[in-house]
């Protein structure tokens, strides 16, 4: 046999088991058995419904509708124990109610099976086999403090640095720290923005007309989102103003420009717990997982149930 002729079998033996597993096996659906004695307890606002959704199921919907598909591995393995924890806890405190979470951001996003078909078309099979790869490898895993299961806040982006949970909330937890997060200056949410007219911006916040703004930031978090802001004499809570002008977060400054309204931000999000981009850019810069989770949750041990 010559050499040429050699090398052409050599490669066709290499080559062709490799197309097997490109064609065949990659394509096929990953499935697995939802064998689960937790139940998680859905609403679904569309339909004003409640859904019994076992729990491994549940958080591939979050994951999918929490992340960007194309996030890393451990970033979105660091989502799903994060999602897991948040619901376990919802769970717990919830046992009154005729539901335990929404399926909105009023909660965590949750998306159907049906509904995922629907948002990756083409797509579906290979974005579904990640997800439910990365369920595989966290399953049953969830974070604690002090043996108890926490509050796993998480949230787009934040402005360099995530936010204790007291100066945004009315409670502040030993797990949820500022923490610096370089990461999420990648983010395309780290900046924004927004521009409105002079009109909208005093009738939005139900101030009383005038052609010039007055501001005075009164009070600010440690990172520098505004907590309380004086507006022409009219004292609200950056919360309200974020809210009621649909701002990415509350770190703002807003500035007049004749009759036009600018308003920068920095962050996407209340900045508590897990920054989800700060988490990918620390996937991209080689943390895993486990890694990712015990930074933005200080002090919290990885448990199985």
């Amino acid at each position: 046999m010559s050499i040429k002729k050699l090398l052409f079998f050599s490669c066709l033996i290499i080559v062709i088991p490799f197309i097997i597993v490109s064609v065949f096996i990659r394509t096929e659906e990953i499935t697995f058995n939802y064998n689960s004695n937790t139940i998680v307890r859905v609403y679904r606002e569309k339909t004003q419904k409640v859904e019994n959704v076992p729990i491994e199921k549940y958080i591939i919907g979050v994951v999918s509708g929490e992340m960007p598909i194309s996030f890393e591995i451990e970033a979105l393995k660091a989502q799903a124990v994060a999602s897991r924890t948040y619901v376990m806890y919802q769970i717990e405190h919830n046992k009154n109610k005729s539901y335990d979470v929404y399926d909105s951001v009023n909660s965590q996003v949750y998306l159907s099976d049906e509904e995922l078909k629907e948002k990756w078309q083409d797509k579906y099979v290979e974005n579904i086999n990640k997800i439910r790869k990365v369920i595989l490898d966290t399953s049953s895993q969830y974070l604690t403090y002090d043996g108890k299961v926490i509050e796993a806040f998480f949230f787009s982006t934040s402005v360099g640095y995530t936010e204790n949970s007291g100066e945004v909330f009315s409670e502040q937890l030993p797990y949820l720290k500022s923490v610096e997060s370089k990461w999420d200056e990648d983010s395309p949410a780290f900046v924004d923005t927004k521009t409105i007219d002079l009109k909208t911006f005093f009738s939005t916040l139900a101030i009383n007309y005038s052609d010039n703004i007055k501001i005075e930031v009164l009070e600010r978090t440690s990172t520098g989102r505004v907590k309380k802001i004086k507006i022409n004499n009219v004292v609200l809570a950056g919360s309200d103003v974020c809210s009621k002008l649909h701002l990415r977060s509350t770190f703002f400054d807003i500035v007049q420009e004749g009759d036009k309204v600018i308003i920068n931000t920095k962050g996407y999000g209340h900045g508590v717990g897990m920054s989800q981009y700060g988490a990918n850019g620390m996937a991209i810069a080689g943390f895993k997982y486990d890694e990712i989770l015990k930074y933005y949750y200080t002090g919290v041990k990885i448990e199985k149930f």
